[in-house]
């Protein structure tokens, strides 16, 4: 497929996601919090069709890089509520498209390794911040932020049941049949360090930052791995 075809698909599910969470967020009277990580979960999940349509890294990062740009015009502007938080000090939304740049530009040969760095956000994060908010009673504070013991465990759940099937179930290279695929025990291993690391970094982290620090905790395990 060419490139420029998976530009412009990468875009139209962009935007869709982003029209079905507006959508959503109208007719069922959602919060701007919820129809927001329904939106960082499509577009993390686009990971996958990142590898599956591209062919040049450098071709790959165009929408990321694109939405670093249209997410801070609506941030100031709040030209897409779906996915604005309503504290402005929060630029996870900016944050959230730089890591996706990163990570693709660094694990581009390894497509499993790329979609799992990227899983404890989109996944363990926005389910962390769902559920920890619904059923979130044990609270904790780091560094003046406070987190709910159940969101971290959340977060620990998600990121572990994301990231053992990108290691184990996608390809480990770009070359069809260059490297084994990585074995279950070993894809378990590194993602049960994943999750938890990822969680304390999470918790540890001021308000927004982590669209940056988890990407860059779970890239660190996984590059080294």
């Amino acid at each position: 497929m060419s490139d420029w075809l998976a530009i412009v698909i990468s875009f139209i599910y962009i935007f869709a996601s982003l029209g079905i969470a507006e959508g959503l967020r109208k007719v069922f009277r959602l919060s701007p919090e919820f129809t927001r990580k329904f939106v960082h979960i499509a577009v993390g999940m686009w990971s996958i069709g990142t590898i599956l349509l591209f062919q040049s890294r450098w071709m790959a990062i165009i929408p990321p890089a694109s939405f670093v740009l249209l997410n801070y015009i609506s941030y100031k502007k709040e030209t897409f509520k779906a996915m604005e938080s309503a504290d402005k000090s929060n630029l996870g939304t900016i944050y959230f498209p730089l890591a996706f740049v990163f990570i693709v530009l660094i694990f581009w040969d390894t497509p499993n390794k790329l979609v799992a760095a990227l899983m404890p956000l989109t996944w363990g994060d926005a389910m962390a911040a769902v559920l920890g908010k619904q059923y979130g009673h044990i609270k904790y504070t780091l560094f003046g932020h406070t987190r709910s013991v159940e969101g971290t465990v959340s977060m620990v759940l998600f990121s572990l049941i994301s990231v053992f099937p990108a290691l184990w179930l996608l390809p480990p290279s770009m070359v069809p049949s260059m490297v084994p695929s990585m074995g279950i025990g070993t894809s378990l291993l590194i993602a049960v360090i994943v999750s938890f690391v990822t969680a304390a970094v999470e918790a540890a982290s001021p308000w927004g930052i982590d669209n940056l620090l988890v990407p860059a905790a779970a890239g660190l395990i996984l590059y080294f791995c």
